[in-house]
């Protein structure tokens, strides 16, 4: 494997395939270097796609890609121990083309994305590890594999491998992620049949609802349960910090038992079988945790970059976008033969100038906020159910002398200028 190309792509997950589709796609000779038996056999996320960053790669995929619903309804659950406040925006248009987004399963739909990077003139290699970056006075000219002999070269080595990206650590480029940048996510496919699929979550064929669950969920702990319909099955999961996961002493799988035995979550898996357990670091740190981006033959993308979205739970196509945007930064440097960092460094520069970046930036203080801040869902979610319990219940009693005794409950631990703050501090946090 001492063969030369012009980028060697490691990992096949949405931000490297993207990177190795559009580059081959622009006549370069690519390499894409996958750990798994295949791609996504390793690859695990909460199992929503977005469908305008993958057309602006492959228009009208969804025509032939394995997708299994399109959302029309995001729903959002509140929880408290046996009650739950829900919000939801239903939109039949989401179910018609063009979609807005769509629930897959990875193993399913990173094969088949890595087929098209293929098709374009890729060469794909599974089961292998990159071990290392091969450096020659100061530049990134290859990497080291597992592999008998197998040292490959390149103009341009693309790091896409997930967020704990060693080679991007052995680089110097980020230091080991302290537990508030990373979340841990553990998630179960679970099969039901489509018709009772459709009967419980008030949906038809080819109709798809996303469900993110707070406060209960998760302890009251800083992170977000998630419920998505598949064709014939639903992802459930649940993600925390990884300090918020050590501090309340939590084991991932005593998690996802809570959230799988919640008597408001509970009725809508009844019955089901397990097919699949899943579990996966997701980056958490946002913009403040960007690693560096470039350097000398090197680009970062992806989750190795720190690129997700929590509060919008975004990172598939802040994925694919970054992998499209090394890989057009890769062949402009082509086109004058210089592969240098201040070459490459255009990369960084329209990243921040994209939404990957403005996102970012926009939410930078939110995870920091809201781990600070336990309050938020340890207090305030059960006192909201507690809050409509009251008004809600028909009891005699005048409804003035309600909101008097709701008022109270929400201002008695911290006071009327507790609460305010708080609210001011989430509304700056997201605003």
């Amino acid at each position: 494997m001492s063969e030369k190309f012009d980028v060697i792509v490691v990992g096949a997950g949405p931000a490297g395939t993207s990177c190795a589709y559009t580059a081959a796609k622009n006549g370069l000779k690519v390499l894409l270097i996958e750990r798994g038996e295949y791609p996504g056999s390793k690859n695990v996320m909460g199992g929503i796609l977005y469908r305008k960053q993958l057309e602006e790669i492959i228009p009208e995929f969804w025509k032939e890609a394995p997708i299994e619903r399109p959302v029309v309804e995001q729903r959002f659950w509140f929880l408290d121990k046996e009650s739950m406040i829900t919000t939801s925006y239903k939109g039949l248009e989401w179910a018609k083309e063009p979609y807005n987004n769509f629930t897959v399963l990875r193993a399913k739909f990173d094969k088949w994305f890595a087929d098209k990077a293929v098709e374009q003139g890729a060469l794909l290699i599974n089961e292998t590890v990159a071990t290392e970056c091969i450096v020659e006075d100061g530049k990134v000219v290859g990497v080291r594999t597992d592999r008998p002999d197998g040292d490959v070269y390149a103009d341009v080595v693309v790091l896409a491998d997930g967020v704990n990206s060693l080679l991007a650590k052995q680089l110097g480029f980020h230091k080991e992620w302290k537990p508030n940048e990373v979340a841990l996510t553990v998630m179960e496919v679970l099969k039901l049949p489509s018709k009772t699929i459709n009967e419980r979550f008030n949906v038809k064929d080819g109709q798809g609802v996303s469900v993110e669950i707070f406060g209960d969920a998760t302890h009251g702990i800083l992170g977000t349960g998630f419920l998505y319909t598949n064709k014939d099955s639903v992802n459930i999961g649940v993600g925390t910090t990884l300090s918020g996961m050590m501090k309340k002493k939590l084991k991932p799988y005593e998690l996802l038992e809570h959230v799988k035995q919640h008597p408001m979550i509970q009725p809508y898996i009844e019955g089901s079988e397990t097919q699949e357990y899943l579990a996966h670091l997701i980056p958490e740190g946002g913009f403040n945790s960007v690693p560096k981006l470039v350097g000398n033959g090197v680009i970062v993308t992806g989750d190795a970059a720190q690129f997700v979205n929590a509060i919008h739970r975004e990172g598939s196509n802040m994925a694919m976008s970054s992998g499209k945007i090394a890989a057009e930064t890769i062949v402009k440097a082509k086109e004058t033969g210089d592969f240098s960092e201040k070459t490459l460094d255009s990369y960084r520069t329209e990243i921040y100038d994209s939404f990957i970046g403005k996102d970012l930036k926009k939410y930078k203080d939110a995870a920091h906020t809201f781990e600070e801040n336990p309050q938020y869902f340890q207090e305030y979610v059960p006192l909201m159910n507690q809050a409509m319990n009251t008004f809600f219940t028909v009891d005699g009693t005048p409804k003035w002398e309600k909101q008097k005794k709701i008022i109270a409950k929400m201002t008695a631990g911290r006071g009327k200028i507790g609460l305010a703050k708080d609210m001011y501090k989430a509304w700056k946090a997201v605003k």
